[in-house]
């Protein structure tokens, strides 16, 4: 859910702590001995391998190996700080791997599935990937798969996701990564623009994953990895951050199919606009340069961040992103790989229920108007006439569809749309209207399929019904084959036929649809183009 939807209901409701969700839904100290780095002793079992870097040594599974606090970049910190990621150091003896490295810079944030900073104390050191491989040994090289958590661009880790299960059910290779994140990873200036080769500045945190996606290619033929069939994936920011490399020059050759589940093409602003933003949040620090700004705490920036006035997002710069997402799909100016994208049926429900209910309070019918208004200004006649509280259950419910049509389903249909113009194209909408009822959420509406609910599917990590399970362990084989094929597809599981049609995920009921836009009233929302 974009960060703008979430700052105009502010005015209508005071603040929560679930609301950081919705607006955006320990690593070895190292010391420097003759240019190898010493870090301390692994323990004495485990599975060992050999990067380029150095070795590092794991924790062996029942099922599944993992390889955890790997850094693929130099800690940005200093005068790296708001600089192009550089490589790792490389270090003497054997690396112990079983705990992951630091979260990247972020205030926890309270959400449903809980603190999606993961493990650890976050911190600038915090480049850092984990690698998970099935334990079964396979004499050929397994596929690859990169996920790119979401979070707003603001808060997450690699690590809060393990991906266990996923190798060990799916047969691949699974890494998890850290990137920068809010004004560490997306600040832009002009005298980092000035200082760039490029001349470009604000996009670290997608230099970081391409840092990641290079690292891949150079080391993951040691874990059993495919370095010639990697598949990125990943949700929310991470999605958008799935469909930037797509279309960035500088992740040629990087990867070779890719997932975004439940984002793509988000508007980005221009890096002027950012420039000037970030001059002024500067200015706010007591800061007229960067070299003032490379000299603050990375505490007192992190507590700066959260101005309301600043957006923490990637930005169009010509360079690392030249135009926007669905300009480039358009026009065919990406990587031409196979492209798998979808929503849930739900989005919307969660930043109701972030909003009101999780807040203390409930949406009555005569605030739904209101809040429609809020976010949606002279349209909202229009919209409320589209979307009558007569249609739905509650007022939350007709609120949430508002949402999941305006700021997710239509906008993927539309960039679905585009790839199929030139590439194998694919789109789903997960429909578990009760994959959230563990959770026992203390709301008074269904919250159905909302935003980010689809991720422990993929991941394999459902301890629900019977017919949940089923819907997970063939929602990981489309996935896993996917990124094995480049078609989706799951032995005795419904055919996945291209866009246009859109496969239908849900328990006992997984099927084609060719109604999606008209389901979610996508010719209010995109016009002719939808």
């Amino acid at each position: 859910m974009s960060g703008s939807l979430i700052g105009r209901l502010a005015g209508i409701r005071r603040r929560s702590p679930w609301i950081r969700r919705a607006g955006v839904l320990s690593g070895a100290l190292m010391l420097s001995v003759g240019g190898l780095t010493a870090v301390p002793a692994a323990a004495d079992d485990g599975p060992i391998v050999t990067t380029r870097y150095g070795k590092v040594q794991g924790k062996a599974g029942e099922a599944a190996n993992s390889y955890l606090g790997i850094p693929y970049a130099a800690p940005p910190v200093g005068e790296r700080r708001w600089r192009p990621p550089s490589p790792p150091a490389r270090w003497s003896g054997v690396r112990d791997a079983t705990e992951p490295g630091n979260p990247c810079m972020q205030h926890p944030s309270d959400t449903p599935w809980g603190d999606l900073t993961g493990p650890g104390t976050p911190s600038e050191d915090c480049l850092y990937l984990n690698v998970y491989t099935p334990a079964r040994r396979s004499l050929r090289k397994r596929p690859v798969m990169v996920w790119i958590h979401g979070g707003g661009f603001t808060v997450g880790s690699g690590a809060f996701y393990g991906g266990g299960t996923l190798a060990a059910k799916g047969d691949v290779v699974v890494v998890t990564l850290n990137y920068r994140l809010g004004a560490f990873g997306y600040f832009a200036h002009p005298d980092l623009t000035k200082e760039s080769p490029h001349g470009t500045s604000g996009n670290y945190g997608l230099l970081d994953q391409q840092a990641a996606l290079r690292w891949v290619r150079q080391n993951i033929a040691a874990f059993g990895g495919d370095p010639g069939n990697v598949t990125i994936f990943g949700e929310s920011a991470g999605g958008g951050s799935v469909c930037h490399n797509l279309i960035s020059p500088l992740s040629t050759g990087l990867f070779h199919r890719a997932i975004a589940q439940s984002g793509c093409g988000f508007p980005l602003p221009a890096r002027a606009d950012q420039e000037r933003s970030g001059a002024a949040w500067a200015e706010s620090l007591g800061c007229a340069d960067v070299a003032c700004l490379r000299g603050k705490s990375a505490e007192e920036v992190l507590n700066a961040s959260t101005a309301p006035n600043v957006r923490w997002v990637p930005n169009v710069d010509g360079k690392v992103l030249p135009r926007q997402v669905t300009e480039a799909l358009d026009r065919g100016l990406f990587h031409r790989v196979p492209v798998l994208q979808g929503t849930t049926a739900d989005e919307g429900r969660l930043t109701v229920a972030s909003t009101y209910d999780l807040a203390g309070r409930q949406l009555t019918a005569e605030g739904y108007p209101v809040a429609v208004r809020a976010v949606y200004g002279d349209r909202t006649d229009e919209i409320l006439a589209r979307y009558p509280l007569s249609d739905y259950g509650t007022p939350a419910e007709a609120l949430g569809a508002v949402f999941t049509d305006s700021q997710f389903s239509c906008s993927q249909s539309q960039t679905a749309r585009l790839a199929a113009k030139h590439t194998r194209s694919y789109q789903y909408e997960f429909a578990d209207r009760n994959a959230m009822d563990y959770l026992n959420l203390p709301i008074s509406f269904p919250i159905g399929a909302p935003h980010g609910s689809e991720i422990r599917y993929v991941f394999g990590d459902v301890s629900g019904t019977p017919a949940q399970k089923a819907l997970s362990d063939r929602m990981l084989k489309y996935w896993t084959n996917f990124a094995r094929t480049g078609v989706p597809y799951a032995l005795g599981a419904p055919r996945w036929e291209r866009f246009p049609k859109v496969q239908i995920l849900a328990p006992d009921a997984i099927a084609p649809s060719t109604t999606f836009p008209q389901d979610h009233k996508c010719d209010l929302w995109l016009g002719s183009a939808s």
